[in-house]
């Protein structure tokens, strides 16, 4: 079966950097595009970023784009986002996506605060 796993959260100060991980398996990883989204308490889960099956093109939202970036093995079947500059407003649970589909990750947790 589809699962996806994030690893990587936790607690990071204002202009810290965090770098999360989403493992994959159950399906064919390279034939699919991946997407990592985020939910702040409160408010709608929203996608911050896409990537196509081969990486080969990335789109993120206006408030990360510039400071996040969105990358992918597909012979470890992962898809990584490298977040920098990091800002209290960055605050949510961070999910993996397998793209236009049901399937998501369980969710992992970025803070940022001093």
């Amino acid at each position: 079966q589809v699962q996806l796993v994030e690893s990587g959260g936790g607690l990071v100060q204002p202009g810290g950097s965090l770098r999360l991980s989403c493992a994959a398996s159950g399906f064919a990883f390279s034939a699919y595009a991946m997407s990592w989204y985020r939910q702040a308490p409160g408010k709608d889960r929203e996608l911050v970023a896409l990537i196509t099956n081969f990486g080969g093109s990335t789109d993120y939202s206006d408030a990360v784009r510039g400071r996040f970036t969105i990358s992918r093995d597909n012979v470890k079947n992962t898809v990584d986002l490298e977040m920098n500059n990091l800002r209290p407003e960055d605050t949510a649970v961070y999910f993996c996506r397998r793209w236009a589909s049901d399937y998501w990750g369980q969710g992992t947790q970025v803070t940022v605060s001093s």
